[in-house]
């Protein structure tokens, strides 16, 4: 029987991608380079915001510059985090209905871990048990870090944790960390992505992802 569940950020219980978009593309538009659409950035995050800078700057930035538009990319977004940033819809209520089971909820997110906790107490409060962001020392995902960590304040062991995200870096996250996972379609990669990455539970809509971690053993 599952006693944790453990949910991604970005794309999975909080639409963060206008911010993303706006606040990436400020810094842009400040150093002079190219701006991307939210189609665009919604396949640059996943990974971290090194690899998401990385990913909008031309291939040929030098370090030095990198560096600068990362540090600005940071600095500004902790101040425009919440912006346009919103819950999707359903989202908190079966959130709350998981917790009202009993099942312990954290994030593993790759996001800067403080700006990932002042964004749940901002749209979830008291609802998460722990929250494992981007921090020193703490690999991003796909690497199981962050799940071992979680696992380990919730004293529970893998086989009774879930993993839920929206990418193919979550699923990989939870198969690296030896946990169950549940893909979900509405964040942003979609069923057809997620399948094609090797994804078996896949939840269409907020209220199914409750219905398919009650049966899973």
């Amino acid at each position: 029987m599952k006693k944790l569940v453990i949910f991604d950020m970005d794309g999975t219980i909080l639409n963060t991608l206008d911010d993303m978009t706006d606040s990436c593309n400020f810094i842009l538009q400040k150093y002079g380079f190219p701006l991307h659409t939210i189609d665009e950035v919604k396949y640059f995050v996943g990974n971290g915001i090194p690899k998401l800078i990385e990913r909008a700057l031309p291939s040929d930035v030098d370090k030095e510059t990198f560096d600068k538009v990362l540090a600005d990319f940071i600095q500004y977004y902790e101040l425009h985090s919440a912006d346009k940033t919103r819950p999707y819809d359903g989202v908190i209520d079966f959130i709350q209905s998981l917790k009202n089971h009993g099942y312990m909820i954290a994030v593993n997110t790759n996001k800067v871990e403080s700006a990932a906790i002042e964004l749940c107490k901002t749209y979830f409060p008291n609802l998460f048990d722990i929250i494992s962001g981007s921090r020193k020392g703490m690999p991003p995902k796909p690497a199981p870090d962050g799940v071992y960590e979680i696992l380990e304040r919730a004293n529970v062991t893998k086989e009774e944790a879930v993993f839920i995200g929206d990418s193919d870096v979550d699923l990989q996250t939870g198969i690296n960390a030896g946990t169950d996972v549940i893909g979900v379609d509405w964040g942003f990669r979609g069923a057809d992505f997620l399948k094609s990455q090797g994804a078996t539970n896949i939840a269409m809509q907020p209220k199914d992802v409750e219905e398919i971690v009650l049966r899973l053993l």
